[in-house]
């Protein structure tokens, strides 16, 4: 039985991950709204960006005021208690897609107590999905039970994967020709978020990339899991503020995904 603190925290999760998903679209709707702007190489923000996660840090704050908040625009804002809850927020993963007008992005949250994630909600805003998980509650999307694929061979997996500058050009370059030398099929959605909540939802068969914050990985990381998936260890190791690589996938193909990153 999921406690009655986190059945809460995940309804207003939900809720206002619809309506972060709703505030986005009117501004896509007004593109001289955007507003886009260059962080660093390929990775942009929008005004869309920065209004979505003002909502859900302000929604949720009023609803549980000791939680602490670590957001990927705003950064970390801390509880009352040095050891509160803290929301970790991606208010538009796939920035990039979202700033074209392309249909493949999501707002992703996720809830970490004690050192583990307890929560995570990905909105696929763009085809109305809401993946939602918690620990030992299971994976849902859209009320149904997720499970992760049943591929256990990994000349027949489809694996999505993801490049930031953070990580050498040419270590991605063998990582890929690793896989596809061994018959994967490799994507690249451009939301991390997504990948990991399709490879919850047995649509993909594995996800991994040299680095990731906590932002784009907790969410997906915790569906797989409750969908009967493998993962690495991402909150350790100081996870939580300064990211990690990230391998998912199902439990027979996790090896080969952290051979083929680790260049064995």
């Amino acid at each position: 039985m999921i406690p009655p603190q986190l059945t809460q925290r995940l309804h207003a999760a939900q809720a206002v991950a619809r309506e972060a998903s709703a505030l986005a679209r009117r501004h896509l709707a007004d593109p001289a709204s955007l507003d886009v702007r260059h962080k660093g190489a390929q990775d942009l923000l929008t005004a869309a960006d920065r209004a979505v996660e003002r909502l859900i840090v302000s929604t949720l704050h009023a609803a549980f005021p000791n939680d602490a908040f670590l957001g990927e625009e705003g950064g970390r804002v801390a509880g009352s208690a040095s050891d509160a809850p803290c929301w970790v927020i991606d208010p538009i993963d796939g920035t990039a897609n979202f700033a074209r007008g392309l249909p493949t992005w999501c707002v992703s949250i996720a809830l970490v107590a004690a050192g583990r994630t307890e929560l995570g909600v990905i909105h696929d805003a763009s085809a109305d999905l809401m993946y939602a998980a918690t620990r030992g509650g299971g994976a849902w999307r859209n009320g149904e039970r997720l499970a992760v694929s049943p591929t256990t061979d990994i000349a027949r997996a489809s694996v999505d994967t993801g490049y930031a500058s953070r990580t050498p050009a040419a270590a991605f370059g063998e990582m890929v020709t690793r896989l596809l030398q061994q018959g994967v099929i490799v994507t690249q959605c451009g939301s991390a978020a997504l990948g990991l909540a399709r490879v919850a939802d047995g649509r993909l068969d594995g996800y991994v990339e040299g680095h990731l914050y906590a932002w784009d990985a907790l969410a997906g990381l915790l569906l797989i899991e409750e969908a009967g998936g493998r993962v690495n260890a991402f909150l350790h190791g100081g996870g939580l503020t300064q990211g990690n690589p990230v391998i998912a996938a199902t439990p027979a193909l996790y090896a080969a995904l952290a051979d083929a990153l680790a260049g064995r």
